[in-house]
This record gives structure tokens, C-alpha cells and sequence, in this order.
């Protein structure tokens, strides 16, 4: 097990909260984006990015890399984010987020964006993509291991149970999805709009290994994602209770801010909330 030292903890905390930031930033600049879904996903993309993936910034199509795919891609502000404090491409380029000729898409592009291995837009299509990644693996005797992040919402879709049993069918252990389940969608409560639970028990019957964790918890990703790898028969779901726009306080639970960026007041309100201060 990788060392996890309260003094690693506390950097991976201090990260998260720096990828909150860099995300608001990001969403406000360009007038759109996904702030809760971002906010929510903080944690468990801090410790993927800064702890856990075997990546290699200055070789992102390395053959040996851990693959990662956001499959609930409308939060790729948090991804962009870490991926620059990570060093795949300068923070820089993110300037000109939201312009025709960037790079870097509301959802990311795998073929125009280092360190992605899925373009994502239509959700749902993470763990059947995972599948084959994972596949893949196997079949070319490589170790390397598939990570796939989940929104509840999307999980109101077809694809990705069918997804699921696929990757059961065929022993996927080397496949492991983290599902943010913060309850909150574009139109509201998830567990109005379309309820999911017993969700827990729903993957169980799909036949995957099933952890229940704080998303909001470093210590608590961590740890999941390393007993994840001691599974060896079969896929393993992580399902991480968080909270939609986590660490802003008008943000927390609200639809609202599924799909919304905030203006140049809420912003500097937001930024004070997490420790940053003015946006100047």
C-alpha cells in the first residue's frame, strides 16, 4: 500500500481544495460549465491524479499508464484542473476555455487533450469504454488498471448496466468505477427524478465487488482504491457519498448549480468560502 501519512493526507486535502478553486475560476471565466459535479468530485480526482494512477505527464500516451476515464465528462473543469497542477499541459492554455480553437473541450477530447483516454459528451458510455480498456489489457498481458468516474444521474441509463454486466461476465478485476453519488441532477434530486436505490445492491446483482466510502474522505478514496486491487475475480464499484458543489455553501444541494457558472460576486463568494479570498 502506497504511504498515506497524515502529512500526505493534509497535502492531498490542500490539493483538493486548490482544484475547487482552479475549477470556479475556470467556469466563471468562460461563463459555463459544471460547478457541483466538479465540487463533488474534488476529492476523488485529487487522489486518482496525486496518489494513486501510474501516469507519466511527460509521456500521456505511455503504453504501461493507468487508464482513467471521466464518464460523467460535463465536469471536466475538475479534470483540466488537476491534469495542469499534474503538468500535462500549462495551465495557460485553459485561458482561452470555451473558444473554437482551444484544445480543450466542455467535454474533454481524447485526441486533442494529453492525459484523456476517452472524449466523453453522451453520458453513460464510461464502463462499456471501460470494458474494453480493460479487455485490452488482458489480452496484451499488461498490468495497467481502468478507473471510470460515475454521476448518479447517469446511472438512470441503460448503457451503463449493460456496461456492468459485461465487465462481470468477464472477470473485469483489473476494472474499477468510482460513482459520484451526490443526488443531484440538472432537474433536481436524483432520487426523484429517477430513484436508484437500492443502488448498493443493484451492482451487487450485476456481480461487482461493492465498497461504500465519505467521497469527501482522502483517507477513505485512498484506502478504496488500493482494496479495490486486492480484488481479483471481478470488477469493483466504489460508490462515494459526496455533495453536489461541496464547500460552498449556496452551491451544496443545489440543481441550480448542476449547469450554471457563477458571476463575478458569487464567484469572490464562493473563492472566500474555500480560503482563497478575493478573485481580484
Amino acid at each position: 500500500m502506497r504511504s498515506l501519512t497524515p502529512e500526505k493526507i493534509a497535502e492531498l486535502e490542500e490539493l483538493a481544495r486548490q482544484l475547487r478553486v482552479d475549477s470556479l475560476r475556470l467556469i466563471a471565466r468562460r461563463g459555463a460549465g459544471h460547478p457541483g459535479g466538479a465540487l463533488s468530485a474534488a476529492e476523488i480526482i485529487t487522489v486518482l491524479y496525486f496518489h494513486s494512477l501510474h501516469i507519466d505527464p511527460g509521456r500521456p500516451d505511455w503504453e504501461g499508464r493507468d487508464r482513467f476515464i471521466l464518464s460523467k465528462g460535463h465536469a471536466s473543469a475538475v479534470l483540466y484542473s488537476a491534469l495542469t497542477r499534474r503538468g500535462f499541459f500549462p495551465a495557460s492554455e485553459l485561458d482561452r476555455w470555451g473558444e473554437l480553437d482551444c484544445p480543450h473541450q466542455g467535454h474533454p477530447d481524447r485526441l486533442k487533450t494529453p492525459g484523456v483516454d476517452m472524449t466523453s459528451g453522451l453520458l453513460g458510455h464510461g464502463v462499456a469504454v471501460g470494458v474494453g480498456l480493460a479487455l485490452a489489457a488482458r489480452l496484451k498481458k499488461q498490468s495497467w488498471r481502468t478507473y471510470i468516474l460515475l454521476g448518479d444521474g447517469e446511472c438512470q441509463g441503460g448503457i451503463v448496466w449493460e456496461g456492468a454486466v459485461t465487465a462481470a461476465k468477464y472477470h473485469l478485476s483489473n476494472l474499477t468505477a468510482i460513482l459520484d453519488n451526490n443526488d443531484v441532477q440538472l432537474d433536481g434530486p436524483v432520487h426523484e427524478v429517477m430513484p436508484l436505490e437500492p443502488l448498493s445492491d443493484k451492482w451487487k446483482a450485476c456481480n461487482w465487488h461493492v465498497l461504500e466510502i465519505n467521497g469527501h474522505s482522502i483517507r477513505e478514496v485512498a484506502e478504496a482504491l488500493e482494496m479495490a486491487g486486492e480484488i481479483h475475480d471481478r470488477p469493483t464499484i466504489i460508490i462515494a457519498r459526496t455533495t453536489k458543489g461541496k464547500g460552498v455553501s449556496f452551491m451544496e444541494n443545489q440543481s441550480y448549480w448542476h449547469g450554471n457558472a457563477p458571476d463575478a460576486g458569487q464567484l469572490n463568494r464562493a473563492l472566500a468560502e474555500l480560503g482563497e479570498g478575493s478573485n481580484g
